[in-house]
């Protein structure tokens, strides 16, 4: 009797495991959405984040254009890794505006500087309550937004080159 209770912890370890194991192995989906998907943008008027590009507000979306709608920083290590394909997307004729998160003039100009600049205006966020009121979860994040000001579509985390084809469809949908 005594030598299968010694075995008891290691099965119980046992099955721990194994089911540690399965959820990282298929872990559950935990992307979050804004709930904003389907709305119109929250009115806004941000200042410029730095000299080089115009402000931004909520009525620039409401010009007739689809155009995407990236939240970026500085201090944004994704946002370095995303920057070229912005670029080769804003050379392809895609609108691109920003909201600079959590950012100071000099940091926005810097960065941009170093990593181009594929945006027509930038707007200063500087205590995110526009990111917020966007139902965003982080940076960088970006939205496909109609002509009529309303959020089509979320993408959350830097955008590489294999999602640019569904952000153009996107974009091509929303018009």
């Amino acid at each position: 009797m005594k030598p299968a209770i010694l075995w008891i912890p290691l099965a119980l370890f046992g099955l721990f495991f194994g089911i540690v194991a399965y959820g990282l192995i298929n872990p559950a989906e935990r992307t979050i959405e804004s709930k904003m998907i389907g709305k119109p943008l929250p009115q806004f008027a941000l200042p410029a984040a730095y000299d080089g590009r115009p402000a931004l507000g909520s009525a620039n979306f409401a010009e007739g254009q689809p155009r995407l709608l990236n939240i970026f920083a500085s201090w944004c290590l994704p946002c370095i890794a995303e920057a070229p394909v912005l670029e080769g997307m804003a050379r392809q004729g895609v609108v691109i505006d920003a909201i600079a998160i959590r950012d100071r003039p000099e940091d926005v100009a810097a960065f941009l500087k170093r990593n181009g600049n594929p945006y027509q205006r930038i707007g200063s966020d500087v205590n995110s309550s526009v990111q917020l009121a966007l139902g965003s979860s982080g940076v960088p994040e970006t939205f496909v937004v109609d002509g009529k000001g309303i959020i089509r579509y979320q993408h959350i985390g830097d955008i590489r080159p294999e999602h640019v084809p569904t952000i153009l469809e996107e974009l091509r949908k929303a018009r």
